[in-house]
């Protein structure tokens, strides 16, 4: 058998072996493949079944994981490797997901690339496939050219802009820091015969917020208001965001009362805002009070806000309270910075808690999750 043949004989087989598989044999088989250039192989091998082609999230996966490997030339193997398959190429929603996962990996070229060839195809671009290539721009960080595809959107292509178009621009200008802008165009829906939806007001309550815009916040609050769309548990916990940054927390405790009454359960982000808010006042008996909520919510702390807490009680000289949050830490299993552990560790010795600093470094030691190699310095 020749060397050619030997490799079509593989290749048929190997092919007609995996038509027979389900898809999460296929997919178990690409998440355990360690070698990335194997998983291209596989990957463009699999493609030519169209159950595999029906799976968004199997390329998903596998693009994210090349793309942090930075293996950008393989992306586009994949992808261009997609164009083959003449009945899903002229489909609008195959374009769209190659131009959303070119614009995952921040390759903005290339889904504009995408995007001109959709003719070529004989595949119809609508507003659809447009925002696609908006949230390319976004999700690339490649804003500077947002501004051009938007106006484009009418004047080149003849295709007028929804609301879901507004909202990945603002969105995008938000991330600049562009907050006039992103104001301009919210401003500009109502003239354009678009009404902004809840997903536009909370993408600037939680930009101008978060950035200590609390003025101009609070004005598109109301205006949410005026326009008879109640706030979620997003708005809510954006709006507690900023009022803890006003220190502003009497209002806050009162915005929690009003969640809760419009049947809206408050979740770690809601705990987080306040309780933030509370560690960098110093107030540790407001911190050790929603730290108690929460706990009772059932939510459970994310790393920063537990390491909040935990260096709080330890500046503040709890310290019995701290070495219970270590305990919690480790028995929980919860991933924290070493250098905020450290830190706890030298603050018990120099408060001469040396039995319980000694106990911190061994839970750390012995941690089967994660090892911690904390110093345990007598002399600090």
């Amino acid at each position: 058998m020749s060397t050619l043949s030997r490799i079509f004989h593989r290749r048929y087989s190997t092919t007609a072996a995996f038509q027979s598989q389900s898809i999460k044999s296929i997919s178990d088989d690409l998440y355990k493949e360690r070698d990335l250039r194997r998983l291209v192989d596989k990957f463009k091998l699999y493609s030519s079944s169209d159950r595999f082609r029906a799976k968004a999230g199997i390329y998903e996966t596998t693009v994210r994981r090349l793309a942090s490997a930075k293996r950008f030339r393989w992306i586009r193997e994949i992808l261009e490797h997609q164009t083959q398959f003449t009945y899903d190429v002229s489909k609008e929603n195959f374009s769209i997901r190659l131009i959303k996962l070119y614009g995952q990996s921040g390759m903005l070229e290339n889904a504009m690339e995408v995007f001109d060839e959709m003719p070529e195809r004989n595949c119809e671009r609508t507003v659809k496939s447009m925002n696609a290539l908006l949230s390319a721009c976004v999700n690339s960080r490649k804003y500077e050219h947002i501004d051009r595809l938007f106006g484009e959107m009418q004047t080149k292509w003849n295709v007028n802009p929804d609301v879901f178009s507004y909202n990945i621009v603002i969105k995008g200008l938000c991330e600049m820091g562009e907050w006039e802008r992103a104001l301009d165009k919210f401003n500009a829906m109502g003239g354009k015969g678009v009404e902004p939806d809840l997903i536009t007001f909370n993408i600037l309550l939680d930009n101008l917020y978060k950035n200590r815009r609390f003025g101009g916040a609070e004005k598109i609050w109301k205006q949410m208001v005026v326009n008879n769309l109640s706030p979620n548990i997003r708005s809510y916990n954006a709006r507690l965001v900023g009022l803890a940054k006003e220190k502003k927390f009497k209002e806050a405790v009162e915005s929690i009362g009003e969640m809760e009454k419009s049947g809206i359960k408050p979740d770690v982000f809601t705990y987080a805002a306040l309780i933030r808010g509370y560690c960098d006042e110093g107030n540790l008996s407001e911190v050790k009070k929603w730290y108690g909520e929460l706990v009772r919510s059932e939510c459970v702390a994310d790393r920063t806000m537990f390491e909040s807490v935990l260096l709080c009680a330890c500046e503040q000289g709890d310290y019995g309270w701290c070495f219970e949050l270590c305990k919690e830490l480790f028995r929980k299993k919860y991933l924290v910075d070493a250098g905020v552990l450290q830190k706890v560790v030298d603050k018990l010795v120099k408060a001469s808690k040396i039995e319980e600093a000694k106990k911190v470094v061994e839970m750390g030691k012995f941690n089967h999750y994660r090892l911690y190699k904390l110093n345990l310095a007598l002399e600090v």
